[in-house]
């Protein structure tokens, strides 16, 4: 290990938990609720919305939810940001899915998060997974190897007492996946797979594709060309979802919500 590259990362780590301690010292009561009528407001200062859903998690999401996120938080069991569980939170509460597709699940938190909101809401969404479940990486990002990610995602699901998710361990570029996806309509559909920008387009234009009228298509760690300043305990994203994200913001598609690095587009319904 490089002992520059490691105190670098300590110092980094102190600086994000000291800015996502002032923010949490900062809203000691209930923070106000976010409306759908909010949601603009992402659009046009995704920063403050950022902080804003920060707050949310920390005084009004439900206490299972919180613990979800702390769990996963631990032991580097899975990424993100506090702020996108109020994000999901947000989108299960407003769309009530009864479908979501996951590419790129990694360990399950997001995918588990998935289920949890289908049983907060008494909602009856099938919740599908297409991940290789292997340290398999990209040009951007690499992934801790010895461990059996499948079995790893399904005993995730066993501790908080969900029932297990439907899973294809195949890559997204994979004939597998394609005939998955294509076998029916999706009303939710989270792309976090690989990185690059080839394989996200081509994620996207498969996706999109067999997204029901009205859908969602949530597109992961694509902000780096939008107003978002990410504190330092956020990310903007990486360049391929990013330029990716910037070709897709017209018909049929409309951007609905954005949330740190991840941008909420919704399919027209005629």
């Amino acid at each position: 290990m490089n002992p520059f590259r490691y105190l670098a990362g300590k110092v980094q780590a102190r600086r994000a938990a000291a800015a996502r301690q002032k923010i949490r010292a900062a809203n000691p009561t209930v923070t106000p609720e976010i409306s759908r009528a909010d949601w603009s407001a992402s659009l046009t200062d995704p920063t403050a919305f950022y902080i804003r859903c920060c707050s949310y998690f920390d005084r009004n999401l439900p206490a299972a939810l919180r613990e979800h996120r702390r769990y996963f938080a631990q032991n580097r069991r899975g990424f993100g940001e506090d702020a996108f569980h109020t994000m999901w939170f947000l989108l299960f509460r407003e769309f009530r899915p009864a479908s979501f597709l996951e590419i790129g699940v990694y360990r399950g938190q997001t995918l588990s998060l998935a289920a949890l909101l289908a049983r907060e809401f008494k909602l009856n969404c099938f919740v599908q997974g297409v991940s290789p479940f292997s340290p398999a990486g990209d040009a951007v990002t690499t992934y801790r190897a010895g461990l059996d990610y499948l079995a790893d995602t399904l005993h995730h699901f066993t501790h908080f007492g969900l029932p297990p998710p439907a899973l294809l361990k195949a890559y997204s570029t994979d004939e597998a996946a394609a005939v998955l996806i294509g076998s029916r309509l999706w009303e939710v559909i989270y792309i976090d797979g690989n990185h690059d920008y080839e394989i996200a387009k081509q994620d996207w234009n498969l996706c999109a594709a067999r997204l029901s009228p009205g859908g969602l298509m949530v597109l992961d760690d694509s902000a780096l060309a939008t107003k978002f300043r990410p504190p330092a305990f956020a990310t903007a994203g990486h360049p391929g979802p990013s330029q990716l994200a910037g070709e897709i913001n017209r018909p049929p598609f409309t951007e609905i919500l954005q949330v740190g690095h991840n941008r909420v587009f919704q399919k027209s319904s005629s």
